[in-house]
């Protein structure tokens, strides 16, 4: 039968086609100005049996489930020996499951400790999704991410040492016009320093709420145009420094969905930014574009 999701429901692009299941409801931080996800929603940390009754429910209807997310906005924050109760149930319940990933913060990413995160690593969890958005502190604590630069690089080295894969997001637009340099040259600092092994970028789209946005932020904010999102895009991947990291802005917000492997496909991206901000072929027409 299908599972009875509190709606609405969320999950990074690449997990498309896992089976979900939502061990927490909401987000336990929620207060970013720049996302809507989970406003709707009252943060809960589901019990155990409710979270047991969705598994041998998905097992009837997924047997073969290769991939599972565990939703809602930040799992990890469920304390680690329970975590661990979850991940041992799913892999006795699904042979055929090769990884299980959720959604981290920085909150809960520092409360675990490295010996925690490898555990967990050990029992199954192979991928955390951590939105790094900015590298400038300033722009960070005015969208009230709720962390300074420092805190997440500490918490992502510390996954990273645990053997935990890092898929990190960032938001182009996020600095506005008037700080959109700076904004994209401090990302592309944390996310070198971090180091992760994915990292993915966004283009902030607030619609109806871009007014409201920048009141919540103050100062001079003014949402970047077209060729100001791909100018970020391009300071991005040119300043990057990272080992063995796959890059894509392939999410339905961009303009212009590139991948690669960095650093090995940084001139052959940085080329194809410079040919579409000539050639308007190669942009994702305006309606297409989506959260």
């Amino acid at each position: 039968m299908p599972l009875d999701y509190d709606m609405p429901l969320f999950r990074p692009p690449s997990e498309a086609n896992s089976l979900i299941i939502q061990a927490t409801i909401g987000c336990s931080h929620n207060r970013c100005y720049f996302c809507g996800m989970y406003k709707m929603k009252k943060f809960r940390i589901r019990s155990f049996a409710e979270i047991e009754a969705d598994i041998e429910d998905a097992v009837r209807a997924w047997p073969d489930a290769t991939r599972i997310f565990l939703a809602d906005g930040d799992a990890l924050i469920i304390k680690t020996p329970v975590l661990l109760k979850i991940l041992k149930l799913l892999h006795s319940k699904f042979p055929l499951l090769e990884r299980v990933t959720l959604y981290a913060n920085p909150g809960n990413l520092l409360i675990k400790s490295e010996d925690e995160l490898r555990q967990l690593k050990e029992n199954g969890l192979k991928i955390l999704y951590y939105g790094v958005e900015s590298g400038d502190d300033e722009f960070l604590k005015r969208v009230d991410k709720g962390a300074t630069t420092e805190q997440m690089i500490e918490g992502c080295r510390k996954a990273t040492n645990a053997g935990l894969e890092l898929s990190v997001t960032v938001l182009l637009g996020l600095g506005g016009k008037s700080g959109s340099q700076r904004h994209i040259l401090k990302t592309a600092e944390v996310c070198s320093k971090i180091d992760p092994r994915y990292i993915g970028a966004l283009t902030l789209m607030l619609g109806p709420f871009e007014d409201t946005f920048g009141k919540e932020v103050g100062g001079d904010w003014q949402p970047i145009d077209k060729k100001e999102s791909l100018q970020e895009l391009r300071l991005l991947v040119e300043n990057l420094d990272v080992q063995n990291c796959i890059f894509r802005s392939n999410h339905a917000s961009n303009y212009l969905p590139i991948g690669g492997n960095l650093p090995q496909d940084k001139d052959r991206m940085l080329k194809l930014i410079d040919r579409a901000m000539t050639d308007s072929s190669y942009l994702r027409p305006e309606f297409l574009r989506g959260l």
